[in-house]
């Protein structure tokens, strides 16, 4: 079958690859229909975690089952189906508390729980940038789909972004009425805002740099932040002068800011007006503009290890955070990559009816043999490119 193949930094090519087969019971085989490029993607193709060449890239995947093992019970072939993004067995006891992003029996890596199709450290899962893809404890992993091709773009944002955006708004605990500061408008930034929106939130705050996402929050109905044009927590707190807070009828100026605060950017946040990184500003800077007593919430990604970065430090994955700060507001920090199977099913059924339409993020579709050029134009974040979703079976 052809897959998407890691070379090395900046580079991946489609190749032909061993087609994948049953290796144990509850496996299926789920011919590729949708699949998409996500954000923690770029970090491998860009040489920034210790991804070796050839490994298939993809743990956003929707398709229909072509093959079932002799001991799945719920599934059938020809069903319709999208997967988390994390391998998760169903069983163990992180699993069975619903947390089954830290998975304790999937991944053979030493320390690490959890794992994912197509991703580094993660386990020994082929990714679905490709035509096939198996999928193990399926009757557990697998998430039925209403027959046909209806809502597409919509479904395959639920193996991912939907429900991490989702998660994010979870870790702040973001309450109807509140307000809130997302940093990052990549496609889990934007889910993260149109969260926070569908939870309630009386505004919310979208920062980033590129003209196309931050347009597209605003048509969400947030309010765009460009932190090359204005320093961010100057304006945030400008426009949220902590009136619910004061005790008297001038707003008390010392509380102006937000109620909870999102970080979806991760450790390869950028320095305002710069190309110079700073892994820990994003957090900083949401401590200083959430108020007192409210919450972050951090879905966007670090890594324990860091070839790329700018400092030794932050080389391990130690950050200079200010914990001090973050001590002192009394501020709860929420942290961990997305349970994706805590929320999928719900957002799968806000997506049926009507309520949810996350496929607003979708910016491009291209057929799989195009990824090299889809990955490199989303990597640079040029021509409007926001939500990437390749398509195995689209005809040239």
């Amino acid at each position: 079958m052809k897959a998407v193949v890691y070379k090395g930094p900046f580079q991946v090519a489609v190749e032909e690859v061993s087609d994948p087969r049953i290796e144990h019971p509850n496996d299926v085989i789920v011919r590729i229909t949708s699949t998409a490029i996500c954000g923690s993607d770029l970090h491998m193709y860009e040489g920034r975690t210790a991804a070796q060449p050839g490994i298939v890239f993809g743990h956003e995947n929707l398709g229909i089952i072509e093959e079932v093992g002799p001991a799945v019970t719920s599934l059938r072939k020809g069903d319709r189906v999208v997967m988390p993004f994390n391998v998760a067995c169903g069983f163990c006891i992180n699993c069975q508390r619903g947390y089954t992003g830290f998975c304790l029996t999937v991944n053979p890596e030493p320390g690490f729980a959890g794992g994912a199709y197509g991703y580094v450290a993660m386990g020994p899962y082929t990714g679905g940038q490709a035509e096939y893809l198996r999928v193990p404890y399926a009757d557990f992993n697998c998430l039925k789909l209403p027959e046909g091709t209806e809502l597409e773009d919509d479904f395959i944002l639920l193996a991912d972004i939907f429900p991490t955006g989702y998660h994010g708004a979870e870790l702040a605990d973001v309450r109807p009425g509140e307000s809130v500061a997302v940093f990052g408008a990549g496609p889990v930034g934007l889910m993260a805002a149109y969260s926070c929106l569908l939870r309630g939130a009386s505004k919310v705050f979208v920062v980033d740099r590129v003209k196309e996402r931050l347009d597209k929050a605003r048509e969400i109905g947030c309010i765009p932040v460009n932190f090359d044009e204005v320093k961010p927590v100057e304006f945030i707190k400008e426009q949220s002068p902590g009136d619910r807070l004061a005790t008297g009828s001038v707003p008390n100026k010392a509380f102006a800011g937000v109620d909870k605060g999102i970080d979806a950017v991760g450790y390869q946040a950028h320095v305002r007006g710069a190309a110079r990184e700073d892994p820990a500003i994003v957090l900083n800077t949401l401590i200083e503009v959430v108020r007192p007593t409210g919450a972050i919430g951090v879905p966007g990604l670090y890594v324990p290890a860091d070839p790329g970065a700018p400092d030794e430090e932050a080389k391990q994955g130690r950050l200079r955070l200010a914990v001090g700060r973050l001590f002192e507001k009394g501020i709860r920090l929420g942290t961990g990559q997305c349970n994706v199977k805590r929320y999928n099913q719900y957002l799968r059924d806000l997506i049926i009816a009507g309520r949810a339409k996350p496929s607003f993020v979708v910016s491009h579709r291209h057929r799989l043999e195009e990824a090299p050029l889809a990955y490199e134009k989303f990597d640079k974040r040029v021509e409007g490119y926001v939500k990437v979703v390749l398509k195995p079976q689209m005809a040239a």
